[in-house]
């Protein structure tokens, strides 16, 4: 059965790299033209190249004409909740690393549903719940419970835990859950290999494909994207549209959405190999937005109130708000380790403010499985 992986092996990393870095300001104007057409861009790869650099302003305005035309003027809210922060990996990155010294800790099924409990308080009816990954402390089976309970009163739940096969994801949807997130960190597998030296997710291939599973399994939606800081922005940002372009076709009746992470600072004081700036996020969003037209762009609260601000006219359509990136941190704040820090810090009231001011419609709920059932 095919899968993204022969996409991905069909092509070369090296000659995608060389034709993002050739593009001219003409392949530029000419998918800028297709874009402006409602037409599908074949050579979007010269929306990444530093050719494309000054054309920025250009790809703003047709983005939020895009995003308007095709979602309207809601921003979907969403929280996440983290259920451990035990995990089996080594990711040089992530503060969640086996080998660094944190408070680790697994909640009960019951302290799960209290910290759903204060998030659907809260407004929220869109969950997604996050782990670490380490199948010995979070099974299957314990997963399939919590989904089962926290389903109940959200109308969406989404998982972004470690990857599993076509089955258990099944398993998960039966017990509630309609989303899946998994993001592939870096396309470059070299640099891959580099940061996570040890654990389960060290197999590149069998993340890669993880998507492809859900999509088998029957998701309403899923998410990916790349960990941006990793590896160039230019051509994860390439890679990932290629992988959604994929999965789009392939799985027509998910939902696609990419979500635009940047590496924070987190346990283990992890160095940015290639920083990517607010104006190179902004790019890479812009041209996501051309590419993808009916793709769900997601914002995440690691970066900086004002620039979230700023960037959700230009084609986010979702964002977190008022998150904890540690097991247990709604109802007991600094109470574990973290996965990273956070940036906007703003309640999820304020967020839902700050949504009005700018002339957008904060959306708490807009899917019922009543739709489908």
């Amino acid at each position: 059965m095919s899968t993204f992986l022969d996409v991905y092996y069909s092509l070369n990393y090296s000659e995608i790299e060389k034709l993002i870095f050739g593009a001219s300001k003409r392949d530029v104007l000419y998918a800028l033209r297709k874009a402006s057409n409602g037409e599908v861009i074949e050579n979007y790869f010269a929306l990444f190249s530093p050719a494309a650099d000054e054309y920025l302003e250009q790809m703003a305005q047709l983005s939020h004409a895009i995003t308007r035309r095709r979602f309207g003027n809601i921003i979907q809210l969403y929280a996440p909740l983290y259920l451990s922060n035990e995990c089996a990996n080594c990711c040089a990155y992530c503060g969640f690393n086996r080998n660094n010294n944190i408070e680790r800790i697994t909640l009960t099924v019951e302290q799960i549903e209290r910290e759903a409990h204060l998030l659907y308080r809260q407004g929220f009816r869109h969950i997604l719940l996050v782990s670490g990954e380490h199948r010995g402390k979070l099974p299957l089976e314990t997963l399939a419970e919590i989904a089962s309970r926290i389903h109940r009163n959200f109308s969406s739940v989404s998982i972004e835990v470690y990857p599993m096969d076509e089955d258990e994801y099944a398993k998960m949807i039966s017990s509630g859950v309609d989303g899946l997130t998994i993001y592939q960190e870096t396309y470059n597998k070299n640099v891959y290999e580099t940061v996570h030296p040890a654990g389960p997710k060290r197999d590149f291939d069998w993340r890669l494909a993880a998507p492809d599973r859900g999509g088998r399994a029957g998701f309403r939606k899923i998410g990916i994207g790349a960990l941006l800081g990793l590896s160039n922005w230019r051509l994860d940002g390439y890679y990932t549209a290629l992988h959604a372009r994929y999965l789009t076709k392939t799985y027509w009746r998910s939902h696609i959405q990419i979500s635009f992470p940047r590496l924070r600072p987190a346990e283990g004081n992890f160095h940015t190999p290639s920083p990517v700036t607010d104006r190179q996020l902004v790019h890479l969003i812009c041209a996501m937005r051309l590419i993808l037209p009916d793709a769900g762009l997601v914002l995440s609260t690691r970066e900086p109130a004002s620039l979230r601000d700023h960037i959700m006219p230009l084609g986010i359509t979702t964002m977190s708000a008022g998150s904890r990136t540690e097991p247990g941190g709604y109802s007991n704040p600094e109470g574990a380790g973290k996965q990273f820090e956070v940036e906007d810090r703003r309640s999820p009231a304020e967020v839902a403010e700050s949504i009005l001011k700018h002339g957008f419609d904060p959306v708490w709920k807009d899917w019922d499985r009543t739709f489908i059932h």
